[in-house]
């Protein structure tokens, strides 16, 4: 299962509007962790938008912002990206050493 954290959110100091996101997603899978994706997630205010005051905002529900932004196929890429990290973790491609 994948764990978004945000970690930052840029805002706009008039109204509070959030303007950038800071996300990260990790997975950790029993003695195995992905290497975390970091990213960013840009918004424009809209006219006649319902604006949630900023110190009323949840962890929650800008997750759900993000994850909206992204699209499923978004979502699915991310959660694929940390499961195939772990897997390659778990049965490394490529190994080093010498057979003596």
């Amino acid at each position: 299962m994948t764990n978004w954290t945000i970690t930052n959110m840029d805002r706009l100091t008039a109204d509070g509007f959030v303007v950038t996101v800071h996300w990260t997603a990790s997975q950790t899978d029993g003695d195995y962790t992905a290497v975390p994706i970091y990213s960013t997630v840009s918004f424009t205010e809209q006219p006649g938008q319902t604006l949630i005051p900023y110190d009323e905002l949840t962890q929650a529900q800008v997750v759900e912002w993000v994850k909206a932004s992204l699209g499923e196929e978004g979502v699915a890429a991310v959660d694929l990206a940390l499961a195939n990290n772990i897997a390659a973790q778990k049965n490394p491609p490529v190994a080093a050493g010498v057979p003596w």
